[in-house]
């Protein structure tokens, strides 16, 4: 009977067994007690000396955070519990959130516990409202911007012990629309490298993502068009007749092209006109080919220049985006491809003053008429961009070395945005004509020299593709461990529509981006490294 007193006794005090030097207490001792502060949130006492308070209602960030007067934000009521409230206090590392909004985004480290729905109002006693409290959970973390929860781990969470864990019980963590930093995505919670997080009695909401922007268009007026070639010298206007100097189109990118000088005109002879540049590697009908100079018979003109390609159109977005400390980032469209430039014309060709013809009247220059060079090409049009990515809604995203647990806790993730449609192509700019050949000396006797050819036409700029649509995942994850406990379902929304190509038909699936997914988890690849410098 007098041991068992003594031992009831021992265990009812808050520091447990006195330790004595006799055999006999020690014998009764041999287990250490277990401290009032740790045990289940539904039955551990709310005491000054295991929590920080905090009431969003009531609170006061100037008070000490206990029962009796609690702090306002759970930001300052969590750096108070991981650092503790000064004095020489130990931390206590649990914050007790009271049942009420709060309007503000978190970062808990891992190993310091956040336990909601506290009853606190109207001289509660701050015990937890009920177990299994799910999506009746009373203390809300809302805030209007921004990603609702972070736990944070490694050297983030400035807590000593590689295993901390973080025990989330009896929240609701709502994440707006679009409010990630991208501005697109929705996302409620994140686990950072290495956090370690169990979420028990809670809901976690993430909203929908928003639409992804519209790539933007190339420029409506064509890109700058070619430049009329020069004409050509007459005859007998010297003794020997240069060709038509050659004419040039720079382009924005520094690319030209040049129509083809004309030919020599000479007594006896004419010179053959030049190519226009670029030449083209496949040209099967010789386009931008210089006009022969006159012999045993007349000259020719040269030859019109090759239009430049057109840009076509870019791929749509593929893929499945990849996961960061932000959040989630997308796909682009592929953005639209330049149009090719123009090719000149080519110069045309010389011609003489002798042969069967009547010469130039004595005391003239003698040469014959010189050709006309060819007209530039026009520059290719500039490629659209492509679309923005559609908004990723994503409950819950833990990354590289983090440990989930969910128990009795519903995930809800909304709807992923749409892909943006691309832009679209500029026009390519017009080629312009060649200039004349040199007139001869008397019209039907004496043979006047060709004209250069025309420059080609730039080629227009291509269409962009469209954005990936925005996934929709209850939990995604990558090189994490996570565990569904117990009532613990995630819940998926739908994937945004891939963006239409620029120009596109809305049935038209050349260009578009893919479909976003919609998963209620979702597993990441891990990226490789990038190459060595």
């Amino acid at each position: 009977m007098a041991v068992g007193a003594v031992s009831t006794a021992f265990a009812g005090g808050l520091s447990g067994c006195a330790y004595d030097d006799s055999c006999y207490d020690r014998r009764l001792c041999l287990t250490p007690p277990t401290s009032l502060c740790d045990g289940n949130p539904n039955t551990a006492p709310a005491l000054d000396e295991c929590g920080v308070f905090v009431s969003a209602s009531s609170g006061d960030d100037n008070s000490p955070g206990t029962k009796g007067a609690p702090v306002k934000s759970l930001q300052h009521a969590i750096g108070l519990a991981a650092s503790g409230r000064g004095h020489g206090e130990a931390p206590t590392r649990r914050v007790l959130a009271c049942g009420g909004l709060f309007e503000e985004e978190i970062s808990l480290p891992s190993g310091v516990d956040l336990w909601g729905s506290r009853l606190c109002h109207d001289g509660g006693d701050w015990s937890y409202e009920w177990s299994g409290i799910g999506p009746s959970a009373s203390t809300v973390i809302a805030p209007p911007a921004r990603i609702p929860v972070r736990v944070l781990g490694g050297d983030d969470a400035g807590i000593a012990e590689d295993d901390a864990t973080s025990v989330i019980v009896g929240v609701r963590a709502v994440a707006a629309d679009a409010s990630a930093s991208d501005g697109k995505s929705s996302i409620a919670m994140i686990l950072s490298w290495g956090a370690r997080a169990i979420v028990r009695d809670s809901e976690i909401i993430a909203g929908n993502g928003k639409d992804g922007e519209p790539g933007e268009d190339a420029r409506s007026e064509p890109a700058n068009g070619g430049v009329q070639g020069n004409d050509g010298a007459d005859a007998c206007t010297a003794d020997f007749a240069k060709g038509a100097l050659p004419v040039v189109t720079v382009c924005d990118d520094g690319i030209e092209s040049t129509g083809g000088p004309g030919g020599y005109g000479d007594i006896k002879s004419g010179g053959d006109g030049a190519s226009g540049q670029p030449v083209h590697a496949a040209n099967p009908a010789g386009k931008g080919l210089g006009g022969t100079g006159a012999g045993s018979v007349g000259c020719r003109d040269g030859e019109n220049g090759i239009d430049g390609l057109d840009g076509g159109r870019a791929a749509g977005a593929v893929g499945i985006g990849q996961l960061s400390i932000d959040g989630w980032i997308g796909v682009r469209g592929e953005d639209g491809k330049k149009g090719g430039v123009g090719q000149g014309g080519g110069g045309g060709g010389g011609s003489k003053s002798r042969g069967e013809m009547t010469a130039c009247p004595a005391g003239r220059p003698q040469a014959g008429a010189a050709g006309g060079s060819g007209g530039s090409g026009g520059c290719g049009g500039q490629g659209g961009k492509g679309g923005g990515y559609g908004g990723a809604s994503i409950g819950i995203i833990a990354l590289q070395g983090s440990a989930l647990t969910l128990d009795r806790t519903e995930v809800f993730a909304g709807n992923g945005g749409n892909g943006g449609v691309g832009g679209t192509g500029q026009p390519g700019g017009y080629g312009r004509w060649g200039g004349d050949g040199g007139k001869g000396f008397t019209d039907g006797i004496m043979w006047g020299a060709c004209r250069g050819g025309r420059g080609g036409e730039g080629g227009r700029g291509g269409d962009a593709g469209g954005g990936l649509g925005g996934p929709s995942y209850g939990v995604a994850s990558i090189a994490a461990s996570v565990n569904f406990g117990p009532d613990a379902p995630a819940n998926s929304g739908k994937g945004g529509v891939g963006g239409l190509a620029g120009n596109a038909a809305p049935d038209d699936p050349v260009g578009k981006g893919l479909q976003g997914e919609s998963m209620p988890y979702r597993q990441f690849e891990v990226p490789d490294p990038p190459p060595p410098q």
